[in-house]
């Protein structure tokens, strides 16, 4: 028998507001308000708010929290400053990603670890059967909602509503203080759209009137309301991986071009294996691509050479709204891998010419 979906926090504010509301990671979420276009060219040129409370937030406490996360986690936390957030992923025994996540070092010994909302049963058994140290863990996921305030127009947003200097917050860094009249909210200078702005974690019965003060302070802005479609070609043009698509519990961090974020100075789950890999090299590469001709490539779609023989796989890919282009990112035989390749996408047994870009596929 199927969980029931659940409902963030604010979904009768979204309803309210017309969004088309879509199961998404157990959760019934704003897929879009208007059209996914002009909800991601807003973010690219000025403001939009996401409600992304579906997503999982981990506490990890005391003495062993760190002992744990080094464990669990493949970039170095160690490095992590007070007030810090680092990107990170969780490796599986075999080679694969249990997940991708957030670490923030919160306090000395406190650290919130965000994961992905799809994840977070899974994340939180995986990291529960590590924890042979004992570390002390609390699941606040339940109880905490968050908002990404996206676009070059946030920080005007925000500053109004906070004695908290935001524009001194460096990118993946974070403050913790009063917005809007609520304590204790978490801003955090980071996010999933390469358009700059800012994350905010706040408990739930303080959501709606946090909500409301941001979209009375962004009124004369411009600002909007934001659904996941315009999150994922947003997210797409910058090259981030989406969990479930580009990165799986198949693919190898360093598969995945993510060799930045694993750090081979200290002992994690599966270093001796990844290791090697950034030794030796890999079999294949995720890649980011653009099409050199009209057509819209797909995930699972294959990609071919100039031969038409497979070389690999399409794992993400839609029209980009600021380039009005085919873009999408893939595996790629290795000898493909390099920017520049030509390479091919074949969409209804039609064989569409691309090419390898570098990352991010859309340059401000």
């Amino acid at each position: 028998m199927q969980d029931p979906i659940k409902k963030i926090t604010l979904n009768d504010v979204h309803e309210s507001l017309g969004a088309k509301m879509v199961p998404f990671a157990g959760y019934s979420m704003p897929v879009r308000y208007s059209s996914d276009i002009a909800e991601h060219l807003l973010v690219r040129e000025k403001v939009g708010v996401f409600d992304v409370s579906h997503m999982g937030e981990f506490l990890i406490k005391g003495p062993h929290a760190l002992e744990l996360i080094q464990k669990v986690t493949t970039n170095d936390a160690s490095k992590l400053s007070i007030g810090q957030a680092q990107y990170s992923c969780l490796p599986n025994e075999t080679g694969g990603i249990v997940d991708d996540l957030l670490v923030y070092r919160m306090e000395e010994s406190t650290y919130m670890l965000v994961v992905n909302a799809s994840n977070i049963i899974k994340d939180w058994k995986w990291i529960t059967a590590h924890n042979v140290m004992n570390a002390e863990m609390e699941n606040i996921s339940d109880e905490t909602s968050l908002f990404a305030v996206q676009g070059p127009l946030a920080l005007q947003t925000l500053a109004p509503l906070t004695e908290i200097n935001l524009a001194g917050i460096p990118f993946y860094h974070f403050k913790s203080g009063t917005l809007a009249g609520v304590d204790e909210v978490l801003i955090s200078a980071t996010g999933y759209t390469g358009a700059g702005g800012f994350e905010i974690y706040v408990k739930n019965k303080d959501a709606k009137i946090v909500w409301d003060a941001i979209f009375g302070a962004g009124e004369g802005l411009g600002i909007q309301p934001i659904g996941l479609g315009a999150r994922d070609t947003l997210r797409l043009e910058m090259g981030y991986c989406l969990y479930g698509n580009d990165i799986t519990d198949e693919t190898s961090p360093i598969e995945a071009g993510l060799g930045w974020i694993t750090k081979f100075n200290k002992d994690f789950i599966n270093h001796s294996a990844l290791k090697a890999q950034k030794e030796n090299g890999v079999k294949r590469k995720l890649v980011g691509f653009k099409l050199k001709e009209k057509g819209i490539p797909r995930a699972h779609y294959p990609i071919v050479n100039s031969t038409g023989s497979p070389i690999g796989e399409v794992t993400s890919g839609s029209i980009s709204p600021s380039m009005g282009i085919g873009i999408g990112l893939g595996y790629v035989d290795i000898a493909y891998a390099k920017p520049g390749t030509p390479i091919a996408i074949s969409v209804r047994k039609k064989n569409i010419q691309a090419m390898v870009e570098k990352l991010p596929l859309f340059k401000k």
